[in-house]
């Protein structure tokens, strides 16, 4: 599985972004796909994610009412809406991938993820 995020930028705060990910390789009806970011010092975070066969998501509450995440099957992409941005939403964003069907369980921990893509950087001015 190799996944590619791209869509980020400078913008003020108040602005939106939207960035994809596309992912190659096999998926699994039963797996899902997250965002993650990470400040400059400070540790990789969960944003989002959503199952490949459900239609729920699941948000940080840092996010909760101003991202949106959202998948294509069968272009096997995700995106991640992100409106009212602020400075503190500044970091490289990652999308990720678990190994196989991966577990529910685990959907909002890194450790429930196994491929990563390459990161696209989102800076956010105020």
């Amino acid at each position: 599985v190799q996944l590619q995020a791209y869509g980020g930028g400078l913008v003020q705060a108040g602005s939106s972004l939207r960035l994809s990910c596309v992912v190659s390789g096999r998926t699994f009806s039963r797996s899902y796909m997250g965002w993650f970011r990470q400040a400059p010092g400070k540790e990789r975070e969960f944003v989002a994610a959503i199952p490949w066969g459900e239609d729920t998501p699941y948000y940080a509450d840092s996010v909760k009412g101003r991202f949106t995440i959202s998948k294509d099957n069968a272009k096997k992409m995700v995106y991640l809406q992100m409106n009212s941005l602020r400075p503190e939403d500044t970091a490289v964003y990652y999308c990720a991938s678990p190994l196989n069907s991966g577990s529910l369980h685990t959907i909002t921990y890194i450790r429930g993820y196994r491929y990563w893509g390459q990161g696209t950087l989102v800076t956010v001015s105020s």
